[in-house]
């Protein structure tokens, strides 16, 4: 036994604690079924963990063979105290020592099933007579032994996986001091972790891969460094805090309305509560215990319009439920318009945009569903990744960059953020693509208008003619309520919301996929406008909330393609109001004569009573509101 005496390990933070109190797992693991992904197998409770032939995607194999069901065993077991929880963990764990030589997985599945053993083998010896028996720790010991000097030698090179591989080793460090004995385990995972932080973490706190489910994840390990130097009495530096502090500020603000995360950039969607409790606890951010809580603790954010420029990311929300409306019935929409990302799974999917309004989303990211092997699996896998996946545009039905399984290859497209005007009535952002794989330039500008709703502007510019394709992928539809106009006004109603467009496009609805867990989609509409044969193409696309039952807004673009200024009237959104909403996107201000005032985008509001009221918005600056009790003109 390599002089080891079988001890419990000592009590480590553990950051997925929460993710596994499931008395039904635990129940069906006790004879031997394994839930995993959506898949149920019947394996038995020593299965022939090398030879079972499992589901034919990876991630299924990998989630079986790094134990994280062992936690929901640890809470059934404190939860009841039923041995059988107990020992059907051991028999699992002894099972797979016997069968399965260290060393022969990869690093990421070896990190993974570290901390599981650990934390799992942390509840059942805690609080309780009944412990993991004397034979079965020294197993454990001799095996974790062994994973731990494997996993040190061998951490993934390209750094795609290291922060949880890295985590690990801390983890089994302070949990098992006995593997490391110098401590030499623990300095380096804590040295190569704040390496991590520092690179993979963007200086406005978004992941270089620009997932925001990958971002949860790091952002859970980096926070239990955190909080486990604080119990271990690790110090670490001054510059942690800061970048901690931002990467939690995003975390929180790419939350929609209804709790879950926006899913993008190879993303699954999901709740993230716990972490953004746990940050909020750790540096005393009622802000994050708000927007954790859905507004029922803490203090409300004060920003409803948040830049995270590095990473790309741009959010307009229209309050945090302190208003009229609640927490979860807020508008919502976050603007994808920066790089592609440094991971393994690359969406192209720039100028993307995700809405969400009155406790549901509207326009979705489809996620990333699965990476099942084979030919279909890689058919699936290239439907999620590619452009006509998001809510963008397509040129002639191609990707922003030449696709490839992995990491795209130079030359990439790219992404730049022209800027913001705001105002509290009215939020203005724009940006531009281009890709090597076609000469057209894609503009696009996004309103939010009051609170209430959303013009968004296309605009494609090239030097020779092409198809163009602008999407917009609506929430699964499982009854079919989506409606389609063809008329010379046409729109799409769908649940929850209405896409009206500003000229006679043509529009149709396809067959789309939305995957909101891993494994898992669902059938969804996409509503697609199309230009054949153009140069240039311009597309006004109104999104506007929608109640069951209530009226369809109307929208009428009052100038031409090529004009310096677009006029936009939106009526019927609230009854008795109409607006007048004005852009320019040029550099000069827009003129707004009635009011003496020129900026780069504004609203006319008209009432029912005649009475108007303007407000306007300009790079760098809050804007303005005037009211106005006579006619009124721009």
């Amino acid at each position: 036994m390599n002089g080891f005496v079988p001890c419990a390990p000592r009590p480590v933070y553990c950051v997925i604690e929460s993710e596994h109190r499931s008395l039904k797992v635990a129940d069906e693991l006790a004879q031997g079924r394994f839930s995993i992904r959506g898949i149920t197998l019947d394996l038995g409770i020593e299965p022939d963990w090398i030879g079972t032939e499992v589901a034919a995607d990876r991630e299924w194999r990998i989630e079986w063979c790094t134990f994280s069901y062992g936690l929901d065993l640890a809470f059934a077991f404190q939860r009841t105290g039923d041995l059988r929880y107990l020992r059907t963990w051991e028999r699992l764990v002894d099972s797979w020592i016997a069968q399965v030589p260290a060393g022969s997985e990869t690093p990421d599945a070896i990190g993974c099933r570290l901390q599981n053993w650990i934390y799992a083998w942390t509840r059942f010896s805690h609080e309780s007579a009944e412990r993991v028996s004397g034979a079965t720790a020294a197993r454990l010991l001799e095996s974790l032994s062994a994973q731990v000097a494997h996993l040190r030698a061998a951490l993934t090179a390209d750094r795609d996986h290291p922060t949880p591989e890295l985590y690990a080793l801390l983890i089994a460090a302070l949990a098992l001091p006995v593997l490391d004995p110098d401590a030499a385990i623990r300095e380096f995972a804590v040295s190569e972790l704040l390496r991590n932080l520092h690179q993979d973490i963007l200086p406005d706190g978004v992941h270089r891969h620009t997932s925001t489910h990958y971002h949860l994840l790091a952002l859970q390990n980096f926070l239990g460094l955190w909080e486990n130097a604080r119990r271990f009495s690790i110090a670490l530096p001054d510059t942690v805090r800061p970048r901690l502090e931002h990467a939690c500020d995003f975390a929180a603000h790419c939350h929609r309305p209804d709790g879950h995360i926006s899913a993008l950039s190879d993303s699954d969607s999901g709740r993230y509560a716990e972490v953004l409790r746990l940050a909020a606890r750790l540096f005393d951010r009622r802000d994050w215990l708000y927007v954790a809580s859905e507004g029922r603790s803490g203090t409300a954010p004060q920003s409803t319009a948040r830049s995270f420029e590095v990473g790309g990311y741009f959010i307009q929300r229209s309050g945090w439920g302190d208003g009229e409306k609640s927490f979860a019935h807020e508008r919502y929409l976050i603007f994808d318009c920066g790089p592609l990302g440094d991971g393994l799974n690359v969406h192209y999917d720039m100028l993307n945009v995700e809405i969400a309004a009155d406790g549901q989303p509207l326009i979705v990211d489809p996620g990333r569903y699965a990476y099942p092997a084979g030919e279909g699996g890689a058919r699936w896998r290239r439907w999620f990744e590619g452009t006509a996946a998001h809510n963008t545009v397509t040129v002639d039905g191609l990707d922003q960059a030449w696709y490839q399984p992995g990491r795209p290859e130079p030359p990439l497209p790219r992404a730049a953020f022209g800027g913001r005007s705001t105002h509290p009535l009215l939020d203005v952002m724009w940006g531009e693509a281009v890709s090597p794989c076609y000469d057209a330039v894609h503009q696009r500008r996004i309103l939010f208008v009051a609170g209430e709703y959303w013009i968004i502007e296309d605009r494609l510019i090239a030097a020779t003619p092409h198809r163009y394709d602008l999407r917009f992928h609506l929430a699964p539809d499982p009854q079919r309520r989506t409606i389609l106009n063809r008329g010379a006004r046409p729109f799409a109603a769908g649940p929850g919301v209405a896409l009206v467009f500003g000229a006679s496009h043509d529009v149709a609805v396809e067959d789309g996929w939305v995957s909101t867990q891993y494994g898992v989609k669902e059938a969804a509409p996409v509503v697609v406008a199309t230009e054949r044969d153009r140069t240039t193409a311009r597309f006004i696309t109104l999104v506007a909330p929608l109640a069951d039952g209530a009226p369809l807004p109307v929208m009428q673009v009052r100038t031409s393609d090529d004009a310096g200024v677009t006029m936009v009237e939106v009526e019927r959104m609230t009854p008795g109001i109409r607006d007048l909403v004005a852009w320019t996107s040029h550099a000069e201000r827009l003129p707004i004569e009635s009011t003496g005032i020129s900026a780069r985008a504004g609203v006319m509001r008209t009432h029912a009573n005649g009475t108007r009221q303007a407000w306007y918005a300009d790079r760098g600056d809050d804007g303005g509101t005037r009211d106005h009790s006579g006619s009124a003109g721009w």
